[in-house]
């Protein structure tokens, strides 16, 4: 183990609360792989499947990305301190904040793990929208605590004054706010999220999952980055496993407030990102064209799809993501055993909102067979009723 452990120091009573962490983690994994990873590979081999399951951005990382990971095989012997450093500072740069205020996570969902753990409890509730990614509801299971789910507005998106209305001072620790939202590929607004910032008790912490930010064209919404100054309760997580193309990697972060950023850190694994992947990260944040390039093809690709299945009848949600939403006109688990079938992985049931089938956005090529797959598999007279 390294001397250091990215700058900080952990007493022997703060390592078995780790240990039991990540023990707790591990019993929960049987759910999280049947749940969250549902949609995955499973008796498939990647070069007989197009993959449009688990919101994957299919064209990878940048060319100077893999050139950075290429070059860290000289350095894969050492613990990657310096590279974290590096990372962390170009992440801060990024945000106009200080590195105090920015910590790394195994993918931002470690992030979500690490709030779990160190926001709610027993007597500390979640309060999440029902539907949203879900592995923040699996580790508060982990930590043994209440998740009170409130459903979707009529239009598919965040109903934030009754997620604001959820929260009590004595009993929520934390308020999840994903948006874009997964699965619905829908979006908060500014103004509405700046009203409900203000209305969540200061006791309650507000983690909100910018995962798919870079690919929101809608100018009523913005990061919420800006107001981490003001609200020491408010988290923002990003990922570079979409629009930089590294799921396979493994890297997000979190933005807060000091004091926040401290009570996080302590529930954080040692060493939680490795060399290839904060080289690849450092290189892709200093690289001008890859978040408008990506942003531009896969979007461009996912109109030209949504704009198909509407012309056929096919109701589909607005979407400011890199996946969307169409209805099925029934129960959708069939829909994706049949695409299953035709060597096509779809995205998992959703089971509040079991009608509509989550579509990743691939090449133009891969959309294309989906196309097809989907006007043969489901009748447009039936899903114009879902």
């Amino acid at each position: 183990m390294a001397d250091e452990t990215n700058g900080n120091e952990i007493s022997r009573r703060q390592f078995g609360k780790s240990v039991g962490a990540m023990l707790a983690a591990a019993y929960v994994s049987p759910k999280l792989l049947q749940g969250v990873a549902g949609g995955r590979l499973k008796g498939f081999s990647r070069a007989d499947a197009i993959l449009i399951n688990s919101n994957e951005n299919p064209y990878g990382p940048s060319s100077h990305a893999i050139a950075a990971i290429t070059g860290s095989e000289g350095v894969a012997c050492r613990y990657p301190d310096d590279l974290y450093g590096r990372t962390v500072k170009a992440i801060a740069a990024l945000h106009k904040v200080e590195t105090e205020n920015v910590i790394l996570g195994c993918g931002s969902t470690e992030i979500l793990r690490v709030c779990d753990a160190a926001f709610v409890g027993p007597d500390k509730s979640l309060v999440v929208a029902e539907p949203t990614f879900e592995a923040v509801t699996y580790y508060a299971e982990v930590s043994h605590a209440n998740a009170v789910k409130i459903p979707l507005t009529a239009d598919f998106r965040h109903d934030l004054p009754a997620m604001a209305n959820a929260c009590n001072a004595n009993n929520t620790g934390l308020v999840y706010v994903c948006n874009p939202n997964n699965p619905t590929a829908t979006i908060n607004t500014r103004d509405e999220f700046a009203d409900f910032i203000q209305r969540v008790p200061a006791t309650t912490y507000v983690l909100v999952d910018e995962a798919y930010f870079h690919f929101v064209e809608d100018p009523k919404y913005s990061s919420i980055v800006d107001m981490v100054p003001k609200y020491p309760n408010l988290i923002m997580t990003r990922t570079f496993s979409k629009v930089y193309g590294m799921a396979g990697m493994r890297l997000g972060y979190a933005v807060a407030q000091k004091q926040t950023i401290e009570a996080m850190r302590r529930e954080l694994l040692f060493d939680n990102g490795n060399a290839a992947v904060l080289a690849a990260a450092t290189a892709s944040l200093a690289d001008p064209e890859i978040v408008p390039l990506n942003k531009k093809r896969l979007n461009d690709t996912r109109k030209w799809v949504m704009s198909e299945l509407t012309k056929d009848g096919y109701h589909v949600i607005p979407s400011e993501a890199n996946f969307f939403m169409v209805g099925v006109g029934g129960d959708v688990s069939p829909v994706i055993t049949a695409f299953r079938e035709k060597k096509i992985l779809v995205g998992r049931k959703f089971p509040s909102i079991g009608t509509y089938l989550r579509v990743s956005v691939g090449k133009p090529e891969e959309m294309r067979a989906f196309l097809a797959a989907f006007r043969e598999i489901v009748p447009a007279q039936k899903s114009a009723a879902a």
